[in-house]
Protein backbone atom coordinates (compact mmCIF):
# COMPACT_ATOMS: atom_id res chain seq x y z
CA UNK A 1 0.00 0.00 0.00
CA UNK A 2 1.25 3.69 -0.37
CA UNK A 3 2.85 5.50 1.80
CA UNK A 4 0.68 8.18 1.15
CA UNK A 5 -2.63 6.43 2.44
CA UNK A 6 -3.57 8.00 5.67
CA UNK A 7 -2.94 5.92 8.49
CA UNK A 8 -6.80 5.45 9.24
CA UNK A 9 -7.64 3.81 5.66
CA UNK A 10 -4.93 1.52 6.32
CA UNK A 11 -6.15 0.38 9.41
CA UNK A 12 -9.45 -0.08 7.62
CA UNK A 13 -8.02 -2.07 5.08
CA UNK A 14 -6.56 -4.51 7.06
CA UNK A 15 -10.43 -5.04 8.16
CA UNK A 16 -10.97 -6.19 4.96
CA UNK A 17 -7.73 -8.21 4.07
CA UNK A 18 -9.45 -11.31 4.13
CA UNK A 19 -7.34 -14.72 3.17
CA UNK A 20 -10.10 -16.82 0.95
CA UNK A 21 -12.72 -16.42 -1.42
CA UNK A 22 -14.53 -12.98 -1.31
CA UNK A 23 -16.72 -9.89 -3.36
CA UNK A 24 -15.52 -7.14 -4.09
CA UNK A 25 -17.23 -3.46 -3.29
CA UNK A 26 -15.39 -1.29 -3.69
CA UNK A 27 -12.64 0.96 -2.50
CA UNK A 28 -12.23 3.13 0.92
CA UNK A 29 -13.64 6.01 1.36
CA UNK A 30 -11.96 9.11 3.28
CA UNK A 31 -12.93 13.00 3.40
CA UNK A 32 -14.25 12.41 -0.38
CA UNK A 33 -11.28 10.52 -1.48
CA UNK A 34 -11.33 6.81 -2.50
CA UNK A 35 -8.27 4.78 -2.19
CA UNK A 36 -7.95 2.50 -4.86
CA UNK A 37 -5.33 0.60 -3.04
CA UNK A 38 -7.52 -0.08 0.32
CA UNK A 39 -10.37 -2.55 -1.31
CA UNK A 40 -13.30 -3.06 1.05
CA UNK A 41 -14.55 -6.98 0.37
CA UNK A 42 -17.28 -9.65 1.57
CA UNK A 43 -15.73 -13.24 2.43
CA UNK A 44 -18.40 -15.90 0.78
CA UNK A 45 -17.96 -17.87 3.75
CA UNK A 46 -20.17 -15.30 5.87
CA UNK A 47 -23.02 -14.52 3.23
CA UNK A 48 -25.33 -17.28 5.52
CA UNK A 49 -24.87 -14.85 8.30
CA UNK A 50 -27.76 -12.36 6.12
CA UNK A 51 -26.66 -8.80 5.64
CA UNK A 52 -29.02 -5.91 5.35
CA UNK A 53 -28.43 -2.90 2.40
CA UNK A 54 -30.58 0.32 3.52
CA UNK A 55 -30.68 3.51 2.46
CA UNK A 56 -32.90 6.62 1.23
CA UNK A 57 -34.79 6.39 -2.97
CA UNK A 58 -32.02 6.77 -5.36
CA UNK A 59 -29.11 6.25 -3.46
CA UNK A 60 -28.01 3.38 -5.49
CA UNK A 61 -29.53 0.15 -3.37
CA UNK A 62 -30.00 -1.36 -6.40
CA UNK A 63 -27.16 -1.11 -7.93
CA UNK A 64 -25.77 -2.56 -5.15
CA UNK A 65 -27.90 -5.78 -5.19
CA UNK A 66 -26.92 -5.92 -8.43
CA UNK A 67 -22.81 -5.70 -8.17
CA UNK A 68 -23.14 -8.11 -5.40
CA UNK A 69 -25.62 -10.72 -7.55
CA UNK A 70 -23.23 -10.73 -10.20
CA UNK A 71 -20.18 -11.41 -7.98
CA UNK A 72 -22.00 -14.49 -6.72
CA UNK A 73 -22.82 -15.82 -9.87
CA UNK A 74 -19.37 -15.40 -11.20
CA UNK A 75 -17.87 -17.42 -7.90
CA UNK A 76 -20.94 -20.07 -8.65
CA UNK A 77 -23.39 -19.00 -6.37
CA UNK A 78 -26.89 -19.08 -7.19
CA UNK A 79 -28.73 -15.75 -6.20
CA UNK A 80 -32.37 -14.95 -5.93
CA UNK A 81 -33.45 -11.34 -6.85
CA UNK A 82 -36.98 -9.78 -6.70
CA UNK A 83 -37.34 -6.96 -9.11
CA UNK A 84 -39.68 -4.80 -7.60
CA UNK A 85 -39.50 -1.98 -9.97
CA UNK A 86 -38.83 -3.73 -13.27
CA UNK A 87 -34.83 -2.42 -13.29
CA UNK A 88 -32.95 -5.47 -12.16
CA UNK A 89 -33.45 -7.60 -15.47
CA UNK A 90 -30.35 -6.24 -16.93
CA UNK A 91 -28.23 -8.22 -14.72
CA UNK A 92 -28.54 -10.89 -17.80
CA UNK A 93 -27.29 -8.31 -20.15
CA UNK A 94 -23.67 -6.91 -20.96
CA UNK A 95 -23.07 -3.56 -19.46
CA UNK A 96 -22.57 -0.40 -21.80
CA UNK A 97 -19.31 1.39 -21.51
CA UNK A 98 -19.07 4.95 -20.66
CA UNK A 99 -16.92 7.83 -19.44
CA UNK A 100 -18.92 7.44 -15.57
CA UNK A 101 -18.34 3.87 -15.41
CA UNK A 102 -14.65 4.01 -16.55
CA UNK A 103 -13.73 6.98 -13.63
CA UNK A 104 -15.73 4.71 -11.27
CA UNK A 105 -13.58 1.75 -12.56
CA UNK A 106 -10.18 3.97 -12.37
CA UNK A 107 -11.24 4.93 -8.76
CA UNK A 108 -11.50 2.26 -7.06
CA UNK A 109 -9.19 0.12 -9.10
CA UNK A 110 -11.71 -2.10 -10.55
CA UNK A 111 -10.93 -3.97 -13.98
CA UNK A 112 -14.35 -3.28 -15.23
CA UNK A 113 -15.38 -5.50 -18.19
CA UNK A 114 -18.75 -6.10 -19.31
CA UNK A 115 -20.64 -9.22 -18.33
CA UNK A 116 -24.25 -10.75 -17.85
CA UNK A 117 -25.36 -13.34 -15.90
CA UNK A 118 -27.22 -16.83 -16.66
CA UNK A 119 -30.51 -15.56 -15.36
CA UNK A 120 -33.94 -16.85 -15.28
CA UNK A 121 -36.93 -14.67 -14.99
CA UNK A 122 -40.41 -15.23 -13.13
CA UNK A 123 -43.70 -13.87 -12.26
CA UNK A 124 -46.17 -14.71 -9.49
CA UNK A 125 -48.87 -17.13 -11.20
CA UNK A 126 -48.24 -15.73 -14.45
CA UNK A 127 -48.90 -12.05 -13.55
CA UNK A 128 -45.74 -10.59 -16.16
CA UNK A 129 -43.05 -11.90 -18.53
CA UNK A 130 -42.15 -14.31 -16.79
CA UNK A 131 -42.49 -18.06 -16.43
CA UNK A 132 -45.24 -18.58 -13.89
CA UNK A 133 -44.38 -19.60 -10.05
CA UNK A 134 -47.32 -21.25 -8.34
CA UNK A 135 -47.77 -22.89 -4.82
CA UNK A 136 -50.94 -24.73 -3.56
CA UNK A 137 -53.00 -23.37 -1.27
CA UNK A 138 -51.68 -25.99 0.99
CA UNK A 139 -48.00 -25.32 1.03
CA UNK A 140 -48.83 -21.88 1.48
CA UNK A 141 -50.46 -22.48 5.18
CA UNK A 142 -52.73 -20.91 7.03
CA UNK A 143 -49.94 -18.27 8.76
CA UNK A 144 -48.86 -17.13 5.35
CA UNK A 145 -52.17 -16.80 3.88
CA UNK A 146 -53.55 -14.82 6.84
CA UNK A 147 -51.08 -12.09 5.95
CA UNK A 148 -51.79 -11.75 2.45
CA UNK A 149 -55.52 -11.55 3.64
CA UNK A 150 -54.85 -9.24 6.20
CA UNK A 151 -56.95 -11.47 8.92
CA UNK A 152 -56.80 -10.76 12.56
CA UNK A 153 -55.63 -13.43 15.24
CA UNK A 154 -59.31 -15.02 15.67
CA UNK A 155 -59.67 -15.13 12.04
CA UNK A 156 -56.23 -16.65 11.56
CA UNK A 157 -56.88 -19.36 14.23
CA UNK A 158 -60.16 -20.18 12.43
CA UNK A 159 -58.25 -20.47 9.08
CA UNK A 160 -56.07 -22.52 10.68
CA UNK A 161 -58.41 -25.07 11.89
CA UNK A 162 -60.29 -25.06 8.12
CA UNK A 163 -56.95 -26.36 6.87
CA UNK A 164 -56.25 -28.95 9.53
CA UNK A 165 -59.94 -30.57 9.18
CA UNK A 166 -59.33 -30.96 5.34
CA UNK A 167 -55.42 -32.08 5.93
CA UNK A 168 -57.05 -34.58 7.73
CA UNK A 169 -60.25 -35.44 5.83
CA UNK A 170 -58.34 -35.81 2.12
CA UNK A 171 -59.29 -32.52 0.77
CA UNK A 172 -56.78 -31.13 -1.10
CA UNK A 173 -55.96 -27.46 -0.89
CA UNK A 174 -54.76 -26.54 -4.46
CA UNK A 175 -56.69 -23.35 -5.39
CA UNK A 176 -58.65 -20.53 -3.60
CA UNK A 177 -61.56 -22.24 -5.16
CA UNK A 178 -60.97 -25.62 -2.86
CA UNK A 179 -60.57 -22.99 0.22
CA UNK A 180 -63.38 -21.38 -0.21
CA UNK A 181 -65.75 -25.12 -0.67
CA UNK A 182 -64.33 -25.93 2.51
CA UNK A 183 -65.31 -23.10 4.52
CA UNK A 184 -68.86 -23.07 3.52
CA UNK A 185 -68.72 -26.79 3.76
CA UNK A 186 -67.71 -26.15 7.43
CA UNK A 187 -70.08 -23.32 8.14
CA UNK A 188 -72.93 -25.92 6.84
CA UNK A 189 -75.11 -27.42 9.46
CA UNK A 190 -73.61 -31.21 8.21
CA UNK A 191 -70.09 -29.18 8.32
CA UNK A 192 -70.34 -27.79 11.90
CA UNK A 193 -71.52 -31.17 13.15
CA UNK A 194 -68.00 -32.85 11.74
CA UNK A 195 -66.24 -30.04 14.03
CA UNK A 196 -67.42 -30.58 17.04
CA UNK A 197 -64.60 -31.59 19.38
CA UNK A 198 -62.26 -29.99 17.45
CA UNK A 199 -63.90 -26.22 17.63
CA UNK A 200 -65.43 -24.19 15.23
CA UNK A 201 -66.18 -21.19 13.26
CA UNK A 202 -68.51 -18.94 13.12
CA UNK A 203 -70.39 -17.63 10.62
CA UNK A 204 -68.92 -14.06 10.62
CA UNK A 205 -65.80 -14.88 10.97
CA UNK A 206 -66.25 -17.11 8.00
CA UNK A 207 -67.87 -14.34 6.46
CA UNK A 208 -64.52 -12.04 6.46
CA UNK A 209 -62.46 -15.12 5.46
CA UNK A 210 -64.58 -16.02 2.22
CA UNK A 211 -65.11 -12.08 1.50
CA UNK A 212 -61.42 -11.56 1.90
CA UNK A 213 -60.57 -14.57 -0.69
CA UNK A 214 -63.24 -13.12 -3.23
CA UNK A 215 -61.45 -9.91 -3.01
CA UNK A 216 -58.22 -11.42 -3.52
CA UNK A 217 -59.28 -13.47 -6.65
CA UNK A 218 -60.75 -10.71 -8.24
CA UNK A 219 -57.63 -8.68 -7.58
CA UNK A 220 -56.03 -11.65 -10.35
CA UNK A 221 -54.18 -13.02 -7.51
CA UNK A 222 -55.84 -16.34 -7.70
CA UNK A 223 -53.19 -17.30 -10.51
CA UNK A 224 -50.83 -17.53 -8.50
CA UNK A 225 -52.95 -20.01 -6.10
CA UNK A 226 -52.57 -23.46 -8.18
CA UNK A 227 -50.60 -26.10 -10.11
CA UNK A 228 -48.19 -26.78 -10.90
CA UNK A 229 -46.43 -25.75 -7.71
CA UNK A 230 -42.56 -24.23 -8.04
CA UNK A 231 -40.01 -26.45 -6.95
CA UNK A 232 -37.84 -24.33 -4.62
CA UNK A 233 -34.89 -26.30 -6.34
CA UNK A 234 -34.67 -24.54 -9.55
CA UNK A 235 -33.24 -21.85 -7.42
CA UNK A 236 -30.46 -24.06 -6.49
CA UNK A 237 -28.86 -24.34 -10.05
CA UNK A 238 -26.15 -23.54 -11.92
CA UNK A 239 -25.10 -22.55 -15.64
CA UNK A 240 -23.46 -25.36 -18.08
CA UNK A 241 -19.90 -23.32 -17.28
CA UNK A 242 -20.58 -23.19 -13.11
CA UNK A 243 -21.52 -19.59 -12.69
CA UNK A 244 -25.03 -19.73 -10.34
CA UNK A 245 -27.99 -18.41 -11.74
CA UNK A 246 -29.54 -15.47 -11.27
CA UNK A 247 -33.35 -16.28 -10.66
CA UNK A 248 -35.33 -12.70 -11.11
CA UNK A 249 -39.10 -12.53 -9.71
CA UNK A 250 -40.44 -9.80 -12.13
CA UNK A 251 -43.43 -7.99 -9.41
CA UNK A 252 -44.01 -4.97 -11.50
CA UNK A 253 -47.25 -6.25 -12.02
CA UNK A 254 -48.47 -6.80 -8.68
CA UNK A 255 -47.04 -3.80 -6.84
CA UNK A 256 -50.14 -2.92 -5.95
CA UNK A 257 -50.39 -6.05 -3.85
CA UNK A 258 -47.69 -5.65 -1.72
CA UNK A 259 -48.92 -8.33 0.80
CA UNK A 260 -48.74 -11.02 -1.92
CA UNK A 261 -45.67 -10.43 -3.41
CA UNK A 262 -43.80 -10.11 0.21
CA UNK A 263 -45.53 -13.04 2.00
CA UNK A 264 -44.59 -14.94 -1.25
CA UNK A 265 -40.93 -14.52 -0.95
CA UNK A 266 -41.50 -15.59 2.95
CA UNK A 267 -43.14 -18.82 1.51
CA UNK A 268 -40.01 -19.27 -0.79
CA UNK A 269 -37.74 -19.17 2.22
CA UNK A 270 -39.74 -21.66 4.72
CA UNK A 271 -40.26 -23.98 1.75
CA UNK A 272 -36.36 -23.78 0.99
CA UNK A 273 -35.70 -24.70 5.04
CA UNK A 274 -37.79 -27.38 4.74
CA UNK A 275 -36.08 -28.94 1.55
CA UNK A 276 -32.42 -28.29 2.12
CA UNK A 277 -30.49 -30.41 4.24
CA UNK A 278 -27.68 -29.20 7.39
CA UNK A 279 -25.03 -28.36 6.06
CA UNK A 280 -23.24 -26.41 8.55
CA UNK A 281 -20.67 -23.27 8.05
CA UNK A 282 -19.74 -24.07 3.99
CA UNK A 283 -17.17 -21.67 2.08
CA UNK A 284 -19.78 -20.44 -0.10
CA UNK A 285 -23.43 -20.80 0.09
CA UNK A 286 -25.42 -22.44 -1.94
CA UNK A 287 -27.93 -19.54 -2.68
CA UNK A 288 -28.05 -15.94 -1.45
CA UNK A 289 -31.78 -14.66 -1.41
CA UNK A 290 -32.34 -11.01 -1.51
CA UNK A 291 -35.24 -9.92 -0.19
CA UNK A 292 -36.22 -6.48 -1.78
CA UNK A 293 -38.79 -3.72 -0.24
CA UNK A 294 -38.67 -6.10 3.09
CA UNK A 295 -40.86 -3.38 4.85
CA UNK A 296 -43.92 -4.47 3.27
CA UNK A 297 -43.21 -8.23 4.72
CA UNK A 298 -43.25 -6.69 8.45
CA UNK A 299 -46.17 -3.91 8.12
CA UNK A 300 -49.02 -5.50 10.21
CA UNK A 301 -47.83 -8.81 10.80
CA UNK A 302 -48.53 -10.55 13.22
CA UNK A 303 -46.87 -11.57 16.65
CA UNK A 304 -46.51 -15.31 15.60
CA UNK A 305 -45.78 -14.33 12.09
CA UNK A 306 -43.17 -11.96 13.25
CA UNK A 307 -41.76 -14.93 15.26
CA UNK A 308 -41.78 -17.31 12.29
CA UNK A 309 -39.94 -14.82 10.52
CA UNK A 310 -37.11 -14.74 13.51
CA UNK A 311 -37.01 -18.22 13.47
CA UNK A 312 -36.71 -18.90 9.92
CA UNK A 313 -33.62 -15.89 9.54
CA UNK A 314 -31.94 -17.91 12.34
CA UNK A 315 -32.18 -21.09 11.23
CA UNK A 316 -31.91 -21.15 7.35
CA UNK A 317 -28.30 -20.43 8.30
CA UNK A 318 -27.67 -23.96 8.51
CA UNK A 319 -28.79 -24.85 5.63
CA UNK A 320 -25.90 -23.13 3.56
CA UNK A 321 -28.66 -19.90 2.51
CA UNK A 322 -28.46 -16.02 3.38
CA UNK A 323 -30.78 -13.65 2.84
CA UNK A 324 -30.22 -10.10 2.25
CA UNK A 325 -33.33 -7.60 3.59
CA UNK A 326 -33.50 -4.49 1.60
CA UNK A 327 -35.08 -1.48 2.68
CA UNK A 328 -35.08 2.19 3.38
CA UNK A 329 -33.67 2.39 7.32
CA UNK A 330 -32.38 -0.29 9.17
CA UNK A 331 -36.09 0.44 11.65
CA UNK A 332 -38.46 -0.88 8.74
CA UNK A 333 -36.72 -4.78 10.15
CA UNK A 334 -37.46 -5.78 13.57
CA UNK A 335 -35.07 -5.85 16.03
CA UNK A 336 -34.83 -9.40 16.32
CA UNK A 337 -34.59 -9.87 12.54
CA UNK A 338 -31.95 -7.21 12.58
CA UNK A 339 -29.86 -8.73 15.37
CA UNK A 340 -29.81 -11.82 12.59
CA UNK A 341 -27.98 -9.52 10.10
CA UNK A 342 -24.22 -9.81 10.30
CA UNK A 343 -23.08 -7.98 7.20
CA UNK A 344 -24.42 -3.80 6.48
CA UNK A 345 -24.32 -2.01 3.24
CA UNK A 346 -25.65 1.22 4.57
CA UNK A 347 -26.49 3.91 1.78
CA UNK A 348 -27.24 7.61 2.53
CA UNK A 349 -29.62 8.65 4.92
CA UNK A 350 -31.67 12.27 4.73
CA UNK A 351 -32.83 13.87 7.78
CA UNK A 352 -35.18 16.58 6.27
CA UNK A 353 -37.84 16.21 9.24
CA UNK A 354 -37.84 15.40 12.77
CA UNK A 355 -38.71 11.36 12.20
CA UNK A 356 -35.87 11.17 9.87
CA UNK A 357 -33.62 12.56 12.33
CA UNK A 358 -34.66 9.80 14.78
CA UNK A 359 -34.00 7.19 11.75
CA UNK A 360 -30.68 8.64 11.32
CA UNK A 361 -29.63 8.63 15.13
CA UNK A 362 -30.87 4.93 15.34
CA UNK A 363 -28.98 3.89 12.30
CA UNK A 364 -25.68 5.47 13.54
CA UNK A 365 -26.55 3.31 17.01
CA UNK A 366 -26.28 0.25 15.12
CA UNK A 367 -23.15 0.27 13.90
CA UNK A 368 -19.76 -0.27 15.80
CA UNK A 369 -17.75 2.70 16.92
CA UNK A 370 -15.83 4.29 14.43
CA UNK A 371 -12.78 6.48 15.25
CA UNK A 372 -12.14 7.55 11.42
CA UNK A 373 -15.54 8.90 10.81
CA UNK A 374 -18.74 10.58 12.57
CA UNK A 375 -21.12 8.47 10.76
CA UNK A 376 -24.29 10.91 10.86
CA UNK A 377 -22.42 13.15 9.22
CA UNK A 378 -20.82 10.71 6.94
CA UNK A 379 -24.60 8.84 6.15
CA UNK A 380 -25.91 12.24 5.64
CA UNK A 381 -23.34 13.32 3.05
CA UNK A 382 -22.53 9.95 0.96
CA UNK A 383 -23.34 10.20 -2.65
CA UNK A 384 -24.75 8.01 -5.15
CA UNK A 385 -23.14 4.65 -5.62
CA UNK A 386 -21.36 5.11 -2.20
CA UNK A 387 -22.03 3.36 1.48
CA UNK A 388 -21.17 2.78 4.63
CA UNK A 389 -20.18 -0.85 5.28
CA UNK A 390 -19.49 -3.24 7.70
CA UNK A 391 -19.12 -7.06 7.23
CA UNK A 392 -18.24 -10.26 9.42
CA UNK A 393 -14.82 -11.21 9.05
CA UNK A 394 -13.46 -14.68 8.15
CA UNK A 395 -13.43 -15.38 11.71
CA UNK A 396 -16.94 -13.98 12.44
CA UNK A 397 -15.60 -10.33 13.99
CA UNK A 398 -17.42 -7.13 12.71
CA UNK A 399 -14.72 -5.35 10.52
CA UNK A 400 -13.82 -2.00 10.62
CA UNK A 401 -16.39 0.58 9.43
CA UNK A 402 -15.86 2.04 5.91
CA UNK A 403 -17.29 4.67 3.97
CA UNK A 404 -16.98 2.97 0.18
CA UNK A 405 -17.22 4.21 -3.24
CA UNK A 406 -18.66 0.78 -4.38
CA UNK A 407 -17.55 -0.39 -7.87
CA UNK A 408 -20.04 -0.32 -11.02
CA UNK A 409 -21.69 -3.59 -11.88
CA UNK A 410 -20.31 -4.96 -14.98
CA UNK A 411 -23.90 -6.40 -16.28
CA UNK A 412 -26.60 -3.75 -17.53
CA UNK A 413 -27.30 -1.02 -15.53
CA UNK A 414 -31.13 -0.44 -16.67
CA UNK A 415 -33.96 -2.83 -17.98
CA UNK A 416 -33.36 -5.57 -20.97
CA UNK A 417 -35.83 -4.78 -23.68
CA UNK A 418 -39.54 -6.41 -23.31
CA UNK A 419 -38.29 -8.63 -26.60
CA UNK A 420 -35.53 -9.94 -25.33
CA UNK A 421 -36.97 -10.72 -22.09
CA UNK A 422 -39.68 -12.16 -23.69
CA UNK A 423 -37.17 -14.52 -25.74
CA UNK A 424 -35.49 -15.52 -22.35
CA UNK A 425 -38.79 -16.98 -21.51
CA UNK A 426 -39.65 -18.43 -24.39
CA UNK A 427 -36.00 -20.10 -24.31
CA UNK A 428 -36.02 -21.46 -20.67
CA UNK A 429 -36.18 -25.17 -20.42
CA UNK A 430 -38.57 -24.31 -17.20
CA UNK A 431 -40.66 -22.91 -19.82
CA UNK A 432 -42.81 -26.06 -20.61
CA UNK A 433 -42.26 -27.35 -16.90
CA UNK A 434 -44.96 -24.66 -15.15
CA UNK A 435 -46.55 -22.49 -18.14
CA UNK A 436 -49.22 -24.64 -18.04
CA UNK A 437 -51.76 -24.14 -15.34
CA UNK A 438 -52.92 -27.84 -14.20
CA UNK A 439 -56.47 -28.50 -12.38
CA UNK A 440 -57.32 -31.61 -10.40
CA UNK A 441 -59.94 -33.36 -8.57
CA UNK A 442 -59.58 -31.61 -5.28
CA UNK A 443 -61.80 -29.96 -2.67
CA UNK A 444 -64.16 -28.52 -4.50
CA UNK A 445 -64.71 -31.13 -6.94
CA UNK A 446 -65.39 -33.30 -4.15
CA UNK A 447 -67.51 -31.54 -1.57
CA UNK A 448 -69.57 -30.47 -4.95
CA UNK A 449 -69.78 -34.57 -6.03
CA UNK A 450 -70.67 -35.06 -2.24
CA UNK A 451 -73.43 -32.89 -2.26
CA UNK A 452 -74.99 -34.01 -5.47
CA UNK A 453 -75.44 -37.52 -3.84
CA UNK A 454 -78.56 -38.06 -2.73
CA UNK A 455 -77.20 -39.89 0.81
CA UNK A 456 -73.76 -37.33 1.48
CA UNK A 457 -71.27 -40.61 2.84
CA UNK A 458 -69.73 -39.36 5.92
CA UNK A 459 -66.32 -37.85 5.85
CA UNK A 460 -63.85 -39.88 7.75
CA UNK A 461 -63.62 -38.77 11.16
CA UNK A 462 -60.23 -36.01 11.95
CA UNK A 463 -57.32 -37.40 13.90
CA UNK A 464 -57.63 -37.31 17.48
CA UNK A 465 -54.90 -34.28 19.06
CA UNK A 466 -52.56 -37.37 20.61
CA UNK A 467 -52.52 -39.29 17.04
CA UNK A 468 -49.31 -40.45 15.76
CA UNK A 469 -47.15 -38.12 14.10
CA UNK A 470 -44.92 -38.39 11.45
CA UNK A 471 -41.09 -39.53 12.34
CA UNK A 472 -38.72 -36.47 12.56
CA UNK A 473 -36.13 -38.59 11.25
CA UNK A 474 -37.80 -39.39 7.79
CA UNK A 475 -38.38 -35.31 7.05
CA UNK A 476 -35.95 -35.50 4.55
CA UNK A 477 -36.68 -38.09 2.89
CA UNK A 478 -40.46 -36.57 2.86
CA UNK A 479 -38.50 -33.97 1.55
CA UNK A 480 -36.62 -36.04 -1.63
CA UNK A 481 -40.15 -37.49 -2.24
CA UNK A 482 -41.81 -34.05 -2.27
CA UNK A 483 -39.97 -32.96 -5.44
CA UNK A 484 -39.88 -37.08 -7.67
CA UNK A 485 -38.34 -34.92 -10.80
CA UNK A 486 -35.05 -34.97 -8.95
CA UNK A 487 -34.91 -38.67 -8.92
CA UNK A 488 -35.13 -38.77 -12.29
CA UNK A 489 -32.13 -39.84 -13.79
CA UNK A 490 -32.32 -42.92 -14.67
CA UNK A 491 -34.68 -42.10 -17.44
CA UNK A 492 -36.16 -44.64 -19.16
CA UNK A 493 -40.11 -45.38 -19.03
CA UNK A 494 -40.56 -43.76 -15.48
CA UNK A 495 -38.59 -40.49 -16.40
CA UNK A 496 -40.55 -40.22 -19.72
CA UNK A 497 -43.93 -40.32 -17.33
CA UNK A 498 -42.38 -37.98 -14.69
CA UNK A 499 -41.51 -35.50 -17.49
CA UNK A 500 -45.50 -34.94 -17.66
CA UNK A 501 -45.78 -31.98 -15.45
CA UNK A 502 -49.40 -32.85 -14.35
CA UNK A 503 -48.16 -36.47 -13.33
CA UNK A 504 -45.22 -34.62 -11.18
CA UNK A 505 -47.61 -32.26 -9.78
CA UNK A 506 -49.97 -35.08 -8.66
CA UNK A 507 -46.64 -37.20 -7.35
CA UNK A 508 -45.26 -34.02 -5.54
CA UNK A 509 -48.72 -33.47 -3.73
CA UNK A 510 -48.89 -37.30 -2.96
CA UNK A 511 -45.38 -37.39 -1.80
CA UNK A 512 -46.18 -33.97 0.85
CA UNK A 513 -48.88 -34.74 2.58
CA UNK A 514 -46.66 -35.16 5.80
CA UNK A 515 -44.24 -33.07 4.22
CA UNK A 516 -46.39 -29.74 4.06
CA UNK A 517 -47.30 -30.20 7.99
CA UNK A 518 -43.06 -29.63 8.44
CA UNK A 519 -43.66 -26.12 7.15
CA UNK A 520 -46.44 -25.48 8.67
CA UNK A 521 -45.32 -26.08 11.55
CA UNK A 522 -42.48 -23.61 11.80
CA UNK A 523 -44.91 -21.03 11.18
CA UNK A 524 -46.75 -21.78 13.95
CA UNK A 525 -50.11 -23.27 12.40
CA UNK A 526 -51.72 -26.50 12.69
CA UNK A 527 -49.73 -28.86 14.05
CA UNK A 528 -47.94 -26.68 17.06
CA UNK A 529 -51.51 -25.84 18.01
CA UNK A 530 -52.32 -29.43 18.63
Amino acid sequence: MSALVPSAVREIADGYAFTGPALDLGAVLLDGTAYADAPVRLPLAVLNRHGLVAGATGTGKTKTLQLIAEQLSAQGVPVFLADIKGDVSGVAAPGEPGERTAARAAEVGQDWRPQGCPAEFYALGGLGSGIPLRATVTSFGPLLLSKVLDLNETQESSLGLVFHYADRNGLELYDLKDLTAVITFLTSPEGKEELKGIGGISAATAGVILRSLTLLENEGAGAFFGEPEFDTAELLRTADGGAGVVSVLELPAVQDRPRLFSTFLMWLLADLYQELPEVGDLDRPKLVFFFDEAHLLFKGASKAFLEAITQTVRLIRSKGVGIFFVTQTPKDVPADVLAQLGNRVQHALRAFTPDDAKALKATVSTFPKSPAYDLAEVLTSLGTGEAVVTVLSEKGAPTPVAATRLRAPQSLMGPIGPAVLQAAVDGSALAGKYRDAIDRESAYEKLAARAARPEAEPVPAPVPAGGAEPAPERSSERARERSPERAQEGGGLLGSLMSNPALKSFARSAGTQLGREISRSLFGTSRRRR
